[in-house]
Order: structure tokens, then C-alpha cells, then sequence
């Protein structure tokens, strides 16, 4: 039912690790309002207060809509790995670990001889995965009262709809879910979070989880009593999906602090391929392939030397040509894994040629990430380019040298949260117009 006064729109929320994002959704596909705000974490920068979280995400909701528009679905997408305990009223007993706390690193060093990897698994296993934190939640006071975990990012889900679930993205990340059977591995999930009992089931990217019961929006008056929530998931698998609406096939490359290309495959898994993640198709039966290149740590490495750290914004920015050593391999970039990143014995002293080099083997990474991906995918239709680098007509400029093609650079900031709200559109049954959605409306509040 809906309130003739406002115009009816879906939700997308992108929880990420610095900010969190809203946009909302016109049933045809217009993006007719945003938010931006910084991640509500502790005074060290690390832990996330789930129902801190929660009430930003409400606020943000209540923003976007103001006295304008009226939510009929919404989805969450975000972070991969963080989430809670809560207890048997969904009450949080413990804060979320980030994937990127340094604690995980030993956590994970004494789990490490118990776990035994193959190809079989979404995820290779490595400090930032969800079963590191569910041994650290498991050590807590608290941790005897809980009933079940709860991921981050499908929190106001299970808060509106009072019913506890798990994204089938978010369930690849923890490495203890396969998505061959989507089944969780049983030796795994005892040996860090103690029981399989306090998991709940996992759902499909774009499934309908129930409807949105928040007194808060409520009393705003911006929601439809008949507005569902619906089951969003990892960020990454969501964006590309919402690229994969415009061209069927497509890749998308997504640029900010890491360099992260994903796309959709039909084709059913056969085993995880090297440096590639994977987990279930959205709205499909294949799977999704995701691979991540170091990106911002190689350039902070490289501008260390001022020299080279002016010559690397001249290239970015298009004010100066690159020198002819893209392809050189002068720099060695550090990879996944945490390689120091290096210059090769031989590579030139001047800053400008050391500066296309780093730019230029930063390229050839994503490259080779494209070719991977689109190789177990079956082949790619186009290659899409998004996040802050596309902003940088310099470094278009390279890729399109190193790619011997020019990619599609797509001008929506959020693409992970318009990606969630055209999930919750279509669940809903409308329409929206997925090129439309992702190109690049103005409209918006930051705060």
C-alpha cells in the first residue's frame, strides 16, 4: 500500500568499510536521491557498534527520502567478512571484527595448521576471512548467550524482518561454505565458531527475506506498509551484476583503494580457479568470479620519492605524456598476499619513465585480472571501468594503451549500492532501466 503523497522508490544501501551509502531508485530507473556517510567505527578506527549501524543506515533512509519518496523495497550490500553474535532477540553481544583489524593476523596464524585448503572452496584462506572472526567473537564474555551470527551487512534485514539469514555471497567469504552444494563445511565452522547451529540459512542475492517492520521509518512516514526487505550481499558480486544488466557478459573493473574485477558466469563451478574468488550467480544458477590486484598501496609505495610521486599525478591527470615503458616490467607491483612492491634491477633513474612504469605494470595487473575472469566466464562482451580512478582522463588513457581497447568508464559513485537497489526493484517487480540507474545522476546529499 502506498501513500499517494510520495513517490514510490527502492533502496540500495552500501555498507562499506569507510563510508556508508544510500541511494533511492525511481521504479523506472531514475537515481532521484543519495547519501554519503563515514562508517560509525570506534575511537581506534577498527570495530563497528552493530546497532550504531543500524540506526545510521535508518537515518540515511530517512535523509534520502525526506518528504518526497516512500520505500518499497530495500537491499543491503557491503562488507564481506565482518559481522556478530546476537542473542535470541537479536540483541548484538559482541562488536564486528573488521577485515582489516591486525588482530586477525594471529588469530589466523594458529588457526592456519588446521585448515586445509583445495580448489574447492569460494575463497583461498587468509587472515581476513568471516571464520577468523568468528574464532575472535567465540573468545568473548558474551559470546555464551548467543544464538546466532549475524553478518554486517545483512543486519537491518534481519532487524526488520525479525528473521536471521545469510547473503550466498557473504556465506563464500567466510571460507567454510562451498558453492558447488552450498553446504557448509562442518570441520570448520565447529573448529572456529563452535557450533553450525548458531549459523543462519543462507538465501540468495535478490531474494525476498520479508517486510520491513521499523518504527523508526515508520513514524517518519517513508516507508509502504507493504515494503520487503531483500537479501543483498557481498558489494563487489552486486555492482557487477547491476553492470552485467546493461551488457549481457560484461566485466566490470572496479578501481579504488584495490583494484577488484568481477563478473557473471552461466557456467556451473568446477573448481575455483587460481587468484579467483568465487560465489553464486545473482539471480542466476552460474557463479560469480571475482579477482583483486593491489592498486593505492603500490602508487603510496612508489610516492615515497617526490620526484616520482609529482610525475605519477601528472600522468593521472593527463597534464604529461608516459613514457614509452608501460610494458617494461621496471616495476614489480606488490600483489595479493602482501608482496613488498620493487623495482627491477634494471629500471631507469628518471622519475617520469619510474612513474610510467608503476602506472603502466599496475595496468598490465588489471589486465591479466580481466583476462582471468573473463577466461573461466566463458569470454566478455565489454570491459566497464568504475570507482575514483575513472575520474583520471590520464590513467583511462593507460589502461586503454595496455588493454589495446578502450573500456567503458561508468560515472555513478556508488554502483554497489544502485546495484542493490535495482535488486530490490526487480524483487519487487518493477522495471527499472539498468543504464539509466548507473548513469551518474547528480542529485545527493553528503554529510
Amino acid at each position: 500500500m502506498r501513500n499517494s503523497q510520495r513517490t514510490p522508490v527502492a533502496c540500495g544501501v552500501d555498507i562499506g568499510s569507510t563510508n556508508v551509502k544510500v541511494v533511492a531508485l525511481t521504479a523506472e530507473g531514475t537515481v532521484v536521491a543519495r547519501a554519503s556517510c563515514p562508517t560509525p567505527r570506534d575511537a581506534d578506527g577498527l570495530s563497528i557498534d552493530a546497532m550504531a549501524l543500524l540506526g545510521t543506515i535508518e537515518e540515511m533512509v530517512r535523509e534520502v527520502c525526506g518528504d518526497r519518496f516512500e520505500v518499497h523495497a530495500v537491499s543491503a550490500a557491503g562488507v564481506g567478512e565482518d559481522g556478530v553474535l546476537v542473542d535470541d532477540r537479536l540483541r548484538p553481544l559482541t562488536k564486528a571484527l573488521a577485515w582489516f583489524d591486525p588482530r586477525r593476523q594471529q588469530i589466523f596464524r594458529a588457526l592456519r595448521p588446521r585448515l586445509h585448503d583445495d580448489d574447492t572452496f569460494d575463497v583461498d584462506s587468509d587472515p581476513v576471512r568471516t571464520l577468523v572472526g568468528w574464532e575472535w567473537s567465540r573468545r568473548q564474555a558474551t559470546a555464551g548467550a548467543a544464538h546466532s551470527w549475524v553478518a554486517l551487512t545483512d543486519l537491518a534485514g534481519v532487524y526488520w524482518t525479525g528473521r536471521t539469514f545469510i547473503s550466498d555471497t557473504l556465506a563464500s567469504r567466510t571460507a567454510a561454505w562451498r558453492s558447488s552444494d552450498r553446504q557448509w563445511v562442518q570441520e570448520r565452522v565447529e573448529l572456529t565458531l563452535g557450533s553450525v547451529e548458531l549459523l543462519p540459512p543462507v538465501v540468495s542475492a535478490g531474494e525476498t527475506v520479508g517486510h520491513v517492520d521499523s518504527p523508526s521509518l515508520r513514524s517518519a512516514g517513508v516507508i509502504a506498509t507493504d515494503a520487503i526487505a531483500v537479501a543483498g550481499g557481498h558489494d563487489h558480486p552486486i555492482g557487477g551484476w547491476g553492470v552485467e544488466q546493461i551488457e549481457h557478459g560484461a566485466v566490470l573493473d572496479s578501481m579504488g583503494t584495490a583494484e577488484v574485477v568481477v563478473a557473471q558466469s552461466a557456467r556451473p563451478s568446477t573448481g575455483r580457479p587460481a587468484y579467483v574468488d568465487v560465489s553464486p550467480g545473482i539471480r542466476s544458477s552460474g557463479l560469480t568470479l571475482l579477482r583483486v590486484e593491489e592498486l593505492a598501496r603500490n602508487v603510496t609505495w612508489a610516492a615515497q620519492d617526490p620526484a616520482v610521486a609529482r610525475h605519477i599525478a601528472g600522468l593521472l591527470d593527463g597534464t604529461i605524456a608516459p613514457e614509452p615503458v608501460l610494458n617494461s616490467g621496471y616495476f614489480v607491483p606488490g600483489r595479493r598476499g602482501g608482496g613488498i612492491p620493487r623495482y627491477a634491477s634494471d629500471a631507469p633513474v628518471d622519475p617520469r619513465a619510474l612513474a610510467s612504469a608503476v602506472l603502466g605494470a599496475l595496468a598490465v595487473a588489471g589486465r591479466q585480472a580481466v583476462d582471468a575472469v573473463s577466461e573461466r566466464a566463458g569470454g566478455r562482451s565489454g570491459v566497464w571501468l568504475a570507482g575514483g580512478w575513472v575520474r583520471s582522463p590520464g590513467w583511462l588513457a593507460i589502461k586503454s594503451a595496455v588493454n589495446g581497447y578502450a573500456p567503458a568508464p561508468i560515472l555513478e559513485p556508488e554502483v554497489t549500492a544502485v546495484g542493490a537497489a535495482l535488486l530490490a526493484a526487480q524483487a519487487r517487480g518493477w522495471e527499472p532501466d539498468p543504464a539509466q540507474a548507473l548513469s551518474g545522476s547528480a542529485v545527493g546529499v553528503m554529510r
